[in-house]
């Protein structure tokens, strides 16, 4: 259920709902990931680039950019990086910090873009926030030349079994408490915390990918698989 300014989306995911949600958070949106991942969001981010094998000039895309920090580090590689996001006031805080940073309003499902656009592209934990990500896995293969990569950065299962009893308990109830001394909009961490648990583990995201038509399909953990990369090329 949403809250009565509309800030938390629930578990459904309707557009207008992720959108508000996100607009809540928005002021502190970077400051409360740093947080709230131990300052891990930055390797994963780093991560994130490295696994696209970016080369200077070629066209990357960043969907759910959010404010643009990730799209802002994968133009460290040179290629020219630009960022989509639903949320409105994620775009505004990002145009704030990032004024260089080219962002633009886009949905994940209707994408404002020719078939073949890109070389690359990527989603960094927003891929579990649309409403059909099997249908936004097809779109981002439809913007991707043949032979183009893509890589999903995206919360996932710790491999461990205590390690992964240890980290369910800080995501359903730590989190939300931490959420609440930092974020402008605490509520919203309860549905992501929420999400997070509810999503595909490693191997099932990977068959989402390769049914959406990609190839080649492949995943990394990062932090013990409380990330994970999935890798696949555009054939």
């Amino acid at each position: 259920m949403s809250t009565p300014h509309g800030r938390r989306a629930s578990l459904d995911k309707q557009p207008h709902e992720v959108a508000a949600m996100f607009d809540g958070v928005a002021a502190r949106y970077d400051l409360t990931n740093t947080v709230l991942s131990f300052g891990q969001d930055r390797p994963w981010r780093r991560a994130t680039r490295a696994a696209l094998g970016l080369r200077p000039g070629e066209r990357v895309l960043d969907v759910g950019a959010g404010t643009g920090v990730s799209t802002e580090e994968l133009a460290q590689s040179g290629a020219y990086a630009v960022g989509a996001d639903l949320s409105l006031g994620m775009l505004y805080a990002g145009k704030r910090s990032r004024p260089s940073v080219p962002l633009l309003a886009g949905d994940a499902l209707r994408l404002p873009f020719a078939d073949g656009s890109f070389d690359a592209v990527t989603i960094s934990f927003a891929l579990r926030n649309v409403t059909d990500p099997d249908a936004a896995l097809r779109e981002l293969a439809r913007v991707t030349r043949p032979g183009g990569r893509l890589v999903v950065c995206e919360f996932s299962t710790p491999v461990n079994p205590a390690f992964r009893t240890v980290y369910l308990s800080y995501l359903m109830r730590s989190l939300p408490a931490v959420a609440r001394t930092v974020s402008s909009n605490p509520d919203a961490y309860v549905y992501l915390a929420e999400s997070i648990r509810a999503w595909p583990d490693q191997a099932a995201l990977a068959a989402k990918v390769g049914a959406a038509g990609w190839q080649k399909v492949a995943w990394r953990n990062l932090t013990g698989g409380i990330v994970a990369l999935h890798r696949a090329v555009r054939e």
